[in-house]
């Protein structure tokens, strides 16, 4: 398994100063792996909300956890939300006898009560799959994605096995453990039919009637993907000009590897021939440019037809632009110059999966994907 220092870091920094710090990611992301490298899961402070025994200890959650002190850590707690009002009056002690690391495999607003029960007494660090950074190994990375099982599977076909299954528990088994009562193959279908739209703006009507139930069923669907990290949107940025914009928000998968499962793509050759693979590698190069500036704010941006801009990112009070091509060579179109003067960027990039980094004026910058995530993070 790979060492990841750099969370470790951020979740020994959390506890420095947070009483209650949450990591929060998909299933088989890591999550569990970390935390064991700060309380033993063979600990009394240590709950697993899956497991019989903590389950067992957790029958009384006051008795099991007040008198408990230093780190104590609660996996997969969205399956237990009546834990959320006790952890509420233990972290607020003022002795602070007790910090608590818990785990999380939904979005806060998925889990009912967490938000209001923890409110400015929380810190969330979300754990990713492995990034590019580190696992260093481009193109195994984005055909087989980051889960750890399936990036270090000792075969392609090995990694393929590992995905179908945890698409097939995802569904059956940690949809219903959220208390949502939506038919797997329902949802099978709408997940297969929403990665051939991946990359492109949301219709949530067009994918409904398609699917014989409603615009507002859809959304629902989409928030559950999104909430349990399976999926991210792009809301559509709105800038005061005298074009029709497009408001609807563009859609990713968040791992290629899960995408590419979803598609029947078993490997890079398949890959190459895929009608897919262009929207393929936007997504890819989207996940890693956020994931490397960690901007509080992500936009995308178009023009009915006219100019569009895949991604922006607003950090720091800046304007960063990004345009995702691939291509041996991109050239400078007539949609990037008019995003870069309409949005008024400071900054624009446009990512390629080439070696060599150039310029197409004085602002757009043309910048190899895997050059600029390696050496700006060394």
């Amino acid at each position: 398994m790979l060492s990841r220092e750099f969370l470790k870091k951020s979740v020994s920094e959390a506890l420095g100063r947070s009483r209650v710090v949450a990591l929060l990611g998909p299933r088989q992301s890591g999550k569990t792996t970390l935390a064991r490298e700060f309380v033993a899961s063979n600990s009394l402070n240590y709950f697993d909300c899956e497991h019989p025994l903590s389950l067992a200890r957790l029958d009384q959650p006051w008795t099991a956890l007040e008198s408990l002190s230093g780190l104590v850590v609660l996996d997969e707690i969205q399956l237990r939300p009546d834990l959320f009002p006790i952890l509420r009056v233990l972290s607020d002690r003022e002795t602070r006898q007790a910090q608590f690391l818990i785990l999380g495999s939904a979005s806060p607003d998925l889990i009912k009560g967490t938000a209001q029960s923890l409110a400015g007494r929380m810190e969330t660090i979300e754990v990713t799959p492995f990034s590019l950074p580190e696992v260093r190994s481009m193109q195994t990375h984005w055909v087989r994605g980051g889960y750890p099982l399936s990036y270090l599977a000792l075969t392609d076909e090995n990694s393929v096995a590992w995905r179908d299954a945890f698409v097939q528990r995802f569904l059956e088994r940690d949809i219903p453990q959220l208390g949502i009562t939506i038919s797997s193959n329902h949802l099978r279908r709408f997940w297969s039919m929403l990665a051939h739209y991946h990359g492109q703006t949301w219709n949530a009507a067009e994918i409904g009637g398609s699917l014989g139930v409603s615009g507002h069923t859809m959304r629902h669907y989409l928030d559950i993907l999104c909430e349990t990290f399976m999926v991210r949107q792009l809301p559509s940025w709105y800038e005061n000009v005298a074009k029709r914009q497009v408001k609807a928000p563009k859609i990713f998968f968040r791992d290629s590897g899960i995408f590419h499962t979803l598609l029947g793509i078993p490997n890079y050759d398949a890959l190459s021939k895929h009608p897919k693979m262009g929207a393929s590698w936007e997504g890819y190069a989207v996940e890693e440019v956020l994931r490397k500036l960690k901007p509080r704010e992500t936009y995308s941006w178009g023009v009915h037809n006219g100019p569009s801009l895949d991604l922006l990112c607003i950090k720091e009070g800046r304007r960063l632009g990004f345009e995702v091509k691939y291509q041996d060579a991109p050239r400078l179109t007539r949609s990037m110059a008019a995003a870069l003067e309409i949005l008024k960027l400071d900054e624009f990039k446009v990512i390629y999966p080439g070696k060599l980094r150039y310029f197409l004026n004085e602002k757009i910058e043309v910048v190899p994907l895997e050059k600029w995530i390696l050496d700006e993070s060394r």
